[in-house]
């Protein structure tokens, strides 16, 4: 292998799950940035959980470089109602994309995981450290413990084989392209929509699962691509410290350093769509994790921060679902 491992703008990057809203958001952060040499696939032309796919996809096409976006996800709704599906399509994803990773001598992978690894009662902030350190929210643990197997192979594979894998664990994402289906989505969009609908109606009340005291950290997407690009981009001098310990796991924590409670979005949300009613919490729904805050100072000693404010992602975010809902309706 070379000496430094950071992709050239001509290196051929395999970016999985590039339609969802991390892939697509650091497609645009390469394109941006002059690399003209992705290899995309949709789901219909790979389905990754298929074994049998991914290896002849690999062995044709030969990626120097692998981001891993690919996966099932959804909010408390979808984790409550597909346990199975949850857990077996996001161990199969993984387990193909990193062993045939593995095959073709990919120069560096990173994994995307979820800040739903960590312990239910984690102390906050939540260190890197935490991992496997208590029990997971039971709401979300079958997806948690796919990604935790995920942030393993990862580690084991560098200490057998030597590769560099580097797992990202964002904290809740938010942004273009998101998913605003109310039986999938997350606590942003599922906001977003119920706001602008509940606007555009005339109602009176939006209802909201839960107490409305949890608290949460958010990021706007583009920052993530932007720290996965930044991550992917290391020098060996910075990256291999963090992939190749054979101490702990090849982990870095990707967040925006601040929280809030979903009382308190879901008041900024109503105030950037312009909804004027009342905001009613449904009580007798979960509420999840009680607070999750992720302590980012591994990234910030890396040399990377987000640059894009909370209100200001969501502005951003509420002007992206307006235009896709208006092109959807010219179409």
């Amino acid at each position: 292998m070379d000496s430094t491992q950071a992709p050239s703008t001509a290196a051929r990057i395999y970016v999985a799950g590039h339609r969802g809203l991390a892939g697509s958001a650091f497609v645009r952060a390469l394109r941006k940035n002059g690399y003209r040499n992705l290899i995309l696939r949709t789901h219909a032309e790979l389905d990754l959980a298929e074994g049998s796919a991914v290896a002849r996809f690999f062995a044709s096409e030969r990626p120097e470089y692998v981001f891993i976006a690919a996966a099932r996800v959804g909010g408390i709704f979808a984790n409550s109602t597909y346990p199975a599906d949850f857990i077996r399509e996001n161990l199969a994803i993984q387990l193909n994309i990193i062993q045939h990773a593995y095959t073709v001598n990919v120069k560096r992978l990173l994994f995307l995981g979820s800040s739903c690894i960590y312990p239910r009662l984690a102390p906050q902030p939540i260190k890197e450290e935490y991992l496997l350190s208590g029990p997971l929210e039971p709401s979300n643990r079958p997806y948690a413990i796919a990604k935790i197997a995920g942030i393993e192979m990862c580690w084991s594979y560098n200490r057998q084989y030597g590769t560099r894998y580097l797992a990202a664990m964002p904290t809740n994402l938010y942004g273009p392209g998101d998913n605003y289906n109310l039986n999938t989505s997350h606590v942003i969009p599922a906001i977003i929509r119920k706001m602008a609908e509940a606007h555009e109606q005339g109602h009176s009340s939006v209802t909201l699962w839960g107490t409305g005291t949890p608290r949460r950290e958010f990021l706007y997407s583009e920052d993530l691509a932007d720290a996965c690009l930044f991550l992917l981009n290391l020098p060996d001098e910075q990256f291999l410290p963090v992939a190749n310990s054979q101490h702990e796991p090849p982990l870095v924590n990707v967040g925006y350093g601040e929280d809030v409670s979903i009382r308190e979005l879901a008041t900024m949300i109503a105030d950037v769509v312009g909804f004027q009613g009342t905001i009613v919490f449904d009580t007798s729904k979960p509420d999840g994790t009680p607070r999750k805050l992720l302590e980012i100072s591994r990234m910030t000693r890396l040399g990377w921060k987000p640059s894009v404010s909370l209100r200001q992602g969501l502005e951003q975010a509420y002007a992206a679902f307006r235009y896709e809902r208006a092109t959807l309706q010219r179409a």
